[in-house]
């Protein structure tokens, strides 16, 4: 048995280096040729790094979220095969499929199992005397002791006063609530215990991706938010008639496909909120093509995946390409085309939208739609009072290249849109 480095290997496109995301091996174990060692996350892929010889682990360099560069050691090997020369590891590596980027969940540290609770013996029965009361059934206390009572929730009646004549004291509080004596009204124990625990996450992977994003994003584009109220009454009608009639292989439809070809129809008119800004050369990228990124929330972070050319579908390719890509992201096999090439992003919280917000636009894109929760209100038309289904939008823009007016133009656009959905159709 000899010792063999095993140096991170090229993985190609120009990277230098990577982060550790996920070790899948410990010092100690034993390995076999093949057997994946660790998941190192590039600005392009996350790749999982397989073991390039039999052997047991003797040491790991680097922890979740450090970076390694390229042909730094890696792992440390008591080797029992032969060694195996770099270039056969960087074709073991090529031959992975390539995920797209930020597609690695951040590695999550579960706590170990609480062990179970210590069982105490049971507190013996502290009987404690009734209180001394004056003739008349009086309790001899102070205002001061009879306002602690109070406040302790003791009741005075449960004391044996140890003052003259049977007068409560606060020492008789204190000897009473130091023996154990019940407290009326008092939280249970549960509630009651402060939790001073502080658990510490490590910001690796895809959240430490989505945090840079961020960051570039809030500090480099100057936003300003602009907010609406829509009436889909109109919309919710049709919608439901549509989903009533469908046929089984068609999905189901929900406000998202109307608002994304109501978005595809008005953007001609609109084109200073569709495509990218480049700050670094200072030249904005308009795009005819309207590419909409759809926010999902998934268990591995916020991804972003694409529903391409939306002016070519009709609302139930719309919808099919919409759950297509939105499933993708979830399940974590969305290609890398899936993740790119978006030109105005759309964020719903769907059921837990809330009333407003102000959504941070995905650089380099210049526009971001939020949607919120469509709810019944009380609204007045023609002098009465009638029930009328309401949906908030937020919406964001990169002040560089978009004046207010234009936000305010293209959200007005899409509400008469939406309100009149006929016109989504013509």
């Amino acid at each position: 048995m000899g010792n063999y480095d095993f140096k991170l290997p090229d993985i190609g496109e120009g990277v230098v280096e990577g982060e550790v995301v996920t070790w899948h091996v410990s010092v100690g174990d034993k390995v076999s040729e093949d057997d994946p060692l660790v998941d190192v996350m590039t600005d392009k892929a996350t790749v999982t790094i397989p073991s390039p010889t039999d052997g047991v682990v003797s040491s790991l360099s680097g922890e979740v979220g450090d970076m390694i560069a390229v042909g730094t050691t890696l792992v440390e090997f008591d080797s029992e095969g032969s060694q195996v020369k770099p270039e056969e590891v960087e074709e073991k590596v090529a031959e992975e499929p390539e995920e797209a980027p930020v597609a690695e969940p951040e590695p999550v540290e579960r706590a170990p199992d609480p062990a179970p609770p210590a069982i105490s013996p049971p507190t013996p029965e502290i009987k404690v005397p009734a209180a001394t009361k004056k003739k008349g059934g009086a309790i001899l206390a102070s205002p001061a002791v009879r306002r602690r009572a109070r406040e302790s929730g003791v009741e005075l009646s449960s004391l044996n006063g140890s003052g003259p004549a049977g007068r409560v004291r606060h020492a008789d509080i204190d000897a009473f609530l130091a023996g154990g004596g019940a407290v009326m009204g008092a939280a249970p124990a549960a509630y009651s215990t402060k939790r001073t625990d502080v658990t510490e996450v490590k910001v690796v992977g895809l959240r430490r991706k989505i945090s840079e994003q961020m960051v570039k994003s809030a500090f480099s584009i100057p936003h300003f938010s602009y907010f609406e109220e829509v009436d889909v009454t109109e919309l919710e009608e049709l919608r439901q008639m549509l989903n009533s009639s469908r046929t089984p292989e068609q999905p189901k439809l929900t406000y998202l496909p109307f608002i994304m070809l109501a978005l595809s129809k008005i953007m001609p008119e609109h084109p200073e909120c569709n495509g990218h800004f480049y700050d670094e050369s200072g030249v904005v990228h308009r795009h005819s093509a309207v590419n909409l990124g759809i926010a999902t929330q998934t268990d591995r972070g916020l991804y972003v995946p694409v529903v391409k050319h939306v002016e070519s579908l009709d609302i139930w390719n719309a919808a099919s390409e919409l759950i297509r890509v939105s499933g993708a992201a979830r399940d974590g096999t969305a290609s890398l085309d899936d993740l790119t090439g978006s030109t105005f992003t759309i964020t719903s919280l769907g059921r837990e939208g809330g009333l407003g917000a102000t959504p941070i636009i995905n650089h380099p894109e210049m526009s971001i739609l939020g949607v919120h929760k469509a709810r019944d209100m009380p609204v007045a038309r023609g002098g009465q009072i009638v029930v009328r289904r309401i949906m908030n939008l937020s919406s964001s823009f990169d002040h560089r290249v978009v004046d207010g007016a234009d936000g305010a133009r293209l959200i007005q656009h899409l509400k008469r849109m939406l309100e009149h959905p006929a016109l989504i159709f013509m």
